[in-house]
């Protein structure tokens, strides 16, 4: 079965799922051949939801052959001997998935396509429970105070009534995954399986003939007998609101009513109010720019000849109006009515974004890393994974903005409600130097974005993804892999 035939099934089977079908999803997973991973993991998930323990146990161990080092799948396999009450094996598998965490408090296993974070405590929990079952008390005590240091404030209350039953000599429940949780194909590749029409549908935008449908090719049409002498205005100039003008200054915008322009666009100012301030269409958008940074435009049927570009003009920009109540026109009508200046609304704070242009993008105050990072993707047109921001024009350690970030110390620099930020591509954020590192473990790749190599190979680091991913090159490949499999390559160490 080909990649995208067995993504295609993967992603029918996981919409099953999504719609409570469980036996379809089951059925459609079973018939992939070859499953990774992940989709065996999915498999053993779906059987263990059935109870059908046998099913799940195999699942697994599909899932571990192939991927070694998927702590969450020796998690699973623990559960499921567990609930066969083969405690020693169920014992094993879950000191397994914590040699996996290799000293982290948790895994989060979003960027591998499973919404579950993996946390260490967790698994000392279910090892504890292990050794109780197998009647090794003292153990029990040994491993939940371990978990003590791994615990995190949403997890404490679990350890503590673990804690109490085992000082009872009590059995406690275990920590299950979650149902109906499964590893999703990566959706951007779900995304290039749908058909698209690049060219879209033939439509009239211009025609000699009024009301005009047709959208093939026909012969000329017969022309109107003793037509004028000198030529129609074209349509597309009599359709156009306002007086063309150019831009002669780059203007950035300090409020939500005005437009952000440059030198050499084209606006049509609907209005110029007394305090010089103009009312402008420019890309569909109605807004307020000062009128003196523009110069009028005449537009006709016949060019200029032979003018050659205009130089950009070589004076400093003039200084920004004031805006008077009462004098500036209207942003969004025709201004027959006097102007109330607009100002951002409380709930709104106004982020200035530096890119290889200059936009701004409106958040709550206090808003997530996450509210933030939508907003300038769904700006930019580019997934959150390919940019970063940053408090300075540098992106250095200290000012680089990530999911990590404390966004109240962020927000604190506003002034009034008005922030900038800096922003950079994948691309521009790269180190100028690439890191050498050195395999501790060997990695089977799961997918076609992973990076393959051997225990002891010599790897490039090209970017950091994540804190849990990194890009690299290792013979002659290039992918991404987990960062706890590689170490920096000590300056002695050839």
């Amino acid at each position: 079965m080909s990649f995208v035939d067995t993504l295609r099934q993967w992603d029918m089977a996981v919409t099953c799922v999504d719609r409570q079908d469980l036996s379809e999803a089951l059925k459609i997973f079973l018939s992939i051949q070859e499953p990774n991973s992940k989709i065996s993991f999915d498999i053993g998930c779906l059987h263990l939801l059935n109870n059908d323990l046998d099913a799940a146990e195999k699942a697994f161990d599909c899932s571990i052959r192939k991927d070694e080092h998927l702590a969450v799948a020796f998690f699973q396999r623990g559960m499921t001997f567990y609930k066969k009450k083969r405690y020693e094996e169920s014992l094993a598998d879950f000191a397994q998935a914590f040699k996996a965490l290799r000293g982290n408090q948790l895994i989060d296993y979003k960027a591998l396509g499973l919404r579950y974070k993996l946390y260490a405590c967790e698994v000392l929990i279910n090892m504890a429970l292990s050794e109780a079952q197998l009647g090794n008390w003292k153990k029990t005590h040994e491993n939940l105070v371990k978990a003590l240091n791994y615990k995190t404030d949403a997890k404490l209350n679990i350890i503590d009534k673990a804690l109490d039953s085992a000082l009872k000599q009590k059995l406690f429940k275990p920590v299950e995954f979650p149902s109906k949780v499964l590893f999703k194909p990566n959706k951007h590749y779900v995304a290039e399986l749908e058909k698209k029409d690049y060219l879209g549908k033939a439509k009239v935008v211009a025609s000699v003939v009024p009301q005009d449908a047709f959208s093939g090719f026909a012969p000329l049409q017969p022309q109107v007998q003793d037509g004028p002498t000198n030529p129609k205005e074209p349509e597309v100039l009599r359709a156009l609101e306002g007086e063309a003008h150019t831009v002669l200054f780059q203007f950035d915008p300090e409020t939500s009513d005005e437009l952000s322009v440059v030198p050499g666009n084209v606006v049509f100012v609907l209005q110029k109010g007394a305090d010089n301030w103009a009312s402008v269409i420019f890309n569909g958008r109605r807004g307020l720019v000062p009128y003196n940074y523009l110069e009028r435009l005449e537009m006709t049927l016949a060019s200029k000849q032979n003018e050659g570009i205009p130089k950009p003009p070589s004076q400093e920009p003039p200084t920004r109006p004031k805006r008077k109540p009462g004098l500036t026109p209207r942003s969004n009508s025709s201004g027959d009515s006097e102007r109330k200046d607009k100002q951002p609304p409380d709930n709104t704070l106004i982020v200035k974004v530096c890119f290889t242009f200059t936009f701004a993008v409106s958040v709550p105050p206090g808003s997530p890393y996450a509210i933030l990072m939508e907003k300038i993707s769904k700006k930019l047109n580019l997934p959150m994974t390919a940019f970063t921001l940053s408090l300075s024009p540098e992106a250095t350690e200290q000012s680089v903005i990530n999911d990590s970030t404390d966004m109240e110390s962020v927000w604190t620099r506003a002034s009034g409600v008005h922030i900038t930020l800096w922003c950079y591509t994948k691309e521009q954020t790269k180190p100028n130097t690439e890191v050498p590192m050195v395999a501790l473990y060997s990695y089977e790749s799961s997918n076609p974005e992973d990076l393959k190599f051997h225990q002891g190979d010599r790897i490039t680091i090209i970017s950091k993804v994540n804190q849990d991913w990194l890009e690299g090159q290792c013979n002659g490949d290039t992918g991404i892999f987990p960062a706890s499999f590689v170490e920096e390559v000590p300056d002695n160490g050839q």
